[in-house]
């Protein structure tokens, strides 16, 4: 089989009028453009030019030869352009997985501006709280929340955000109930509990010290818009990731209980398998997610 980087040499010879003119254009020894000609020759076993000192003309079989290595060339032009189109405009499915609140929090107001920024994308997000294993059921992208780090596994993966998991209450709560002056005294507050085996809130400060704190419980939900519903309208005191109560706190509908002291910190990662995330769509849709999120967006959200 023909070695198509001969044909190339060739072409550049010919459209050069000669080998050293070609050499120039190509960034290559005199040499290495002769050496190609004369194997592309042994190989069709045909001459294809005619080559004295003075002269450098095609052979009847060389015109026909040129005209395709041309061709061939223009359509590897056509193929690097396509391929560059594609880096730069992303198209194509992505399928993420992600659980409830990362929807709810992360990703309802991002996604339709990714959609907007790459028309040609179609995003499929699948949302749930079970485990995915991303090879088996055929997805690129799954989003995950994390208290500790990730065990090591075949999946890449890149930290998106770490957000510290806060206290907070109804502007009514307090000021019927006062505000705790230490965390000692949430044990005579009302709390909101995540679940029903959930007894105590382990918190610390920035100094280190950390204060196991039991409220009485008021309300149990494993739903995190049901939580901040229920503070809102006065049930209690609730402990959630910042970007949970965020947009609440920021409307006033929400204060920040206790700011100096905080309940650890949650994690959120994208994973993908190692060959889809080379992806042009992948990796388009990931370093979007890995922007910080603007401004005007977090203060919509």
């Amino acid at each position: 089989m023909l070695n198509l980087n001969d044909l190339h040499f060739f072409a550049q010879a010919v459209e050069c009028g000669g080998f050293a003119a070609a050499a120039r254009r190509l960034g290559c020894p005199k040499s290495t453009v002769s050496k190609r000609v004369a194997t592309l020759e042994a190989t069709l076993g045909v001459q294809l030019l005619h080559r004295t000192s003075r002269s450098f003309t095609l052979t009847d079989v060389g015109r026909d030869v040129y005209d395709h290595a041309r061709a061939v060339m223009i359509e590897a032009e056509a193929a690097e352009t396509v391929v560059h189109r594609r880096l730069a405009e992303p198209s194509g499915t992505v399928r993420i997985t992600a659980s409830v609140p990362i929807a709810q929090f992360q990703l309802a107001d991002r996604l339709p501006i990714l959609a907007r920024q790459y028309p040609k994308l179609r995003i499929q997000l699948h949302v749930t709280d079970r485990f995915i294993d991303l090879v088996q059921e055929g997805f690129d992208i799954a989003i995950r929340s994390h208290f500790t780090t990730l065990p090591d596994s075949d999946l890449v993966q890149r930290r998106m955000s770490e957000e510290p998991i806060t206290l907070v209450a109804a502007p009514s709560y307090i000021a019927e109930r006062g505000e705790p002056p230490t965390p000692e005294a949430l044990s005579d507050h009302d709390g909101l509990m995540t679940s029903a085996t959930m007894k105590l809130w382990r918190l610390g400060d920035a100094s280190g010290r950390i204060v196991e704190v039991a409220p009485r419980p008021q309300l149990y939900a494993d739903e995190s818009v049901s939580l901040v519903k229920a503070a809102e309208m006065g049930l209690g005191i609730v402990c959630l990731p910042e970007m949970i109560s965020a947009q609440a706190v920021r409307e006033g509908r929400l204060v920040r209980v206790l700011p100096a002291w905080t309940a650890g910190s949650v994690m959120t990662t994208i994973l993908t398998p190692h060959k889809r995330g080379q992806l042009p769509a992948v990796r388009a849709v990931i370093d979007f997610l890995m922007q910080e999120r603007p401004a005007a967006l977090r203060h919509s959200s």
